[in-house]
Formats: structure tokens, sequence, C-alpha cells
């Protein structure tokens, strides 16, 4: 299951899953560390003897977890689960798609913590079998020499033998020191370097998604100048509608006017003309019968004329509500049109700003 100890570092287990840290300010809220989902991968470092949780978003690291043995990962919900890494000073946490990959994750975080368990036993138990003389030479030494105090005064192989056992403790001791001093040693400096090595990912990161940002501020600020000039385009197509509409023939006010007032001299004219014959009639009082008789017909044309002044008033009426109705027309039209001639120039004012800004935008 998992690698060999030849091989450096091998992932043994991946899953997809949404990765958030605690809030360092109140211990309680959840901070998203990734937009999206990501790989979270369990790795075994063969060379250290340790097992990690690493996840990398983008070009940053954002779970770089060494578990230990005291670990434990806590399953929250149904599909959210979380772990406290002391080392790193916070909490992760993953929500995952389903239950059964939150359970999967969970089965491998038991195994692998188990598996970090029994190194570090196996790392202790070789560290004693490696170095017995150093627990065992150091209270023999008195024992031997109280049990043999003669080695101690004749000359011969026996003195020898004794030399020999003290020359070998001290080279195991400066040996011991010499070890522990180069392992501390290689651990600072990969600790350094390791360091060093996220730092410069969190630089790179940081100038990538600086770059993205601007690569889609300029996507945006060109999509937003394609829709205003479609926009502009639309406000021109219907200003050209609004002209043409305008522009159409239609009975003009002048000749309107002069039609009403035509018709009203002519109204003006008849009256007096009957009035004229009414007076001529009156004056002719030869027959008082004739008169009656003429008086009553130019009664009825006098009525008649009076109901064809009522239509013709009706139809003046007419023609000036019709009048009316085209005056306002041609006023909303006009409203209209200059409505939109002045969202044209809004338009046009925001398109030169969006130009001068991709303009300096493109020259930065």
């Amino acid at each position: 299951m998992y690698p060999t100890h030849g091989e450096r570092e091998q992932p043994i287990f991946s899953a997809r899953a949404h990765v958030f840290q605690i809030d360092p300010a109140t211990k309680r809220n959840w901070l998203p560390a990734s937009k999206h989902a990501v790989t979270v991968s369990f790795f075994y470092d063969a060379n250290r003897s340790v097992y990690r949780i690493i996840s990398v978003g983008g070009t940053k690291a954002i779970i770089n977890s060494t578990i230990t043995p005291n670990m434990t990962f806590t399953q929250t919900s149904q599909k959210f689960g979380q772990w406290a890494d002391s080392r790193a000073n916070t909490v992760y946490g993953l929500g995952f798609a389903t239950e059964q990959q939150l359970q999967q994750f969970s089965d491998q975080f038991k195994e692998v913590k188990e598996a970090a368990r029994l190194v570090r036993e196996k790392s202790q138990e070789k560290f004693e079998l490696a170095n017995p003389v150093l627990n065992i030479a150091a209270p023999q030494e008195p024992s031997e020499e109280r049990h043999s105090p003669p080695l101690l005064t004749v000359n011969g192989p026996e003195d020898k033998l004794v030399r020999s056992k003290s020359a070998d403790t001290e080279q195991q001791a400066s040996e011991k020191e010499r070890i522990k001093k180069m392992l501390s040693e290689g651990s600072i400096c990969e600790i350094n370097l390791e360091a060093e090595l996220f730092a410069l990912q969190d630089s790179n990161a940081k100038l990538v998604a600086a770059l993205h940002e601007a690569n889609t501020g300029v996507e945006e600020w060109r999509k937003q100048l394609s829709d205003y000039q479609e926009e502009t385009e639309r406000l021109r197509d219907q200003v050209s509608e609004l002209e043409a509409q305008s522009r159409r023939p239609g009975p003009s006010e002048s000749e309107m006017r002069d039609e009403l007032t035509q018709s009203l001299e002519e109204l003006e004219a008849l009256l007096k003309a009957k009035d004229e014959e009414i007076r001529n009639l009156q004056s002719k009082k030869s027959d008082i019968h004739d008169l009656e008789k003429q008086r009553e017909e130019a009664v009825e044309r006098l009525q008649d004329l009076e109901t064809r002044n009522v239509e013709l008033e009706h139809r003046v009426k007419s023609a000036e509500h019709t009048l009316a109705s085209s005056l306002d027309e041609r006023e909303r039209a006009a409203g209209e049109v200059q409505r939109v001639v002045d969202i044209l120039d809004v338009k046009i004012y925001d398109l030169n700003g969006l130009r001068e800004s991709l303009a300096k935008l493109i020259d930065k």
C-alpha cells in the first residue's frame, strides 16, 4: 500500500474537496482557502519517515500538514470534517461532495495516523538498538572495575583490554554527539530551505494572481466596450427610425388652419347673404301673405343654415382635436428623439472614458 523506502515522496491517496481554515482572529468562523474544489492528497516521505497531507491551489500550497499520532480527524457533519495542526497553528476543514468521499478520507486518515505511530515506535527502537553501548557501557565500567581490580595493576593483555574498552566508549560517545549535531544541522537547513521554497511559491502565486486579475480586468473592459458599442449602434438605429417617422408626410398645421379659415369665411358669407335677403324681403311689403310665406321659407332656410352651422362647428372641433393630437404626437416624438440623443451622448462619453482607461492599462 505504501511506497518503498527508496522513493522520495509519493501520493498514497487523493480526494477532491473544498479547503477551509479557521479564522485566526475569532477561532470560530471558517475562511475558504480555495475558490473551487481541489485535490487533497496523503504523501509519505521515505527519507524523513513522515506522512503529510498536501493540497495545492494554483501555485500555492494551501495545506501542508504533517500527521502525528495524536491528531484526530473529526466528522462535524455529513459532508464536512476537520483536524487541528499544532505545528501550523491552525485548524483545517474539508467539505466533500458526498458522504462516501468523507468516510473514505476519514478511514485513510486513521490508517495513516496508525502508520505514523508505528514509524515513530520503530524509529525509537532502531535508535535504542543502534546505540546499546551508550546505555550499557557507562554502568558496566564501574562493575568491571569492582570485579576485576587486578587488571588495573598487571601489565600485559589485560591492561590493553581495559584501555581499548575505555577508548571505544569515548569514541562512541563522540560519534553519537557528531551524529546528533549533523541531524540537527540537516533538519535546520531543510526547514530553512522549505520555508524559503514556500516563500518563493507564495510570491510567485501573488504575481500570477495579479497578472490573472489584470488579464481578467482587460477582458471585462473589452466585453464592456463591446456591449457599449452594441448599445450605441442600437440607439443610433432607434434615433434613425424616430427621425424617419418624424419626416413622414402629414397634414401641416398651416394647411389645416387655412382650411378652417376658409370654411368660416364661407359660412360668414352665407350668413351675410341670407341677412341681405331677409332685409330685401322685409322691404317688400306689397303682399303680407307673400311676405309671411317668404318669411317662413326664410326661417326654414335659416334653420337649415343653423343645422349646417352646427355640423360645421362639429367639423371644426374635430379638426382642432385632430390638430391638437397631431401636435402632441409630434411633441412626444421630438421629446423621445431628444431623450435618445441624450442617452447616446452619455454612452459615447462613457465609451470614451472606457477607451482612455483601456489605453492607459495597455500602456502600463
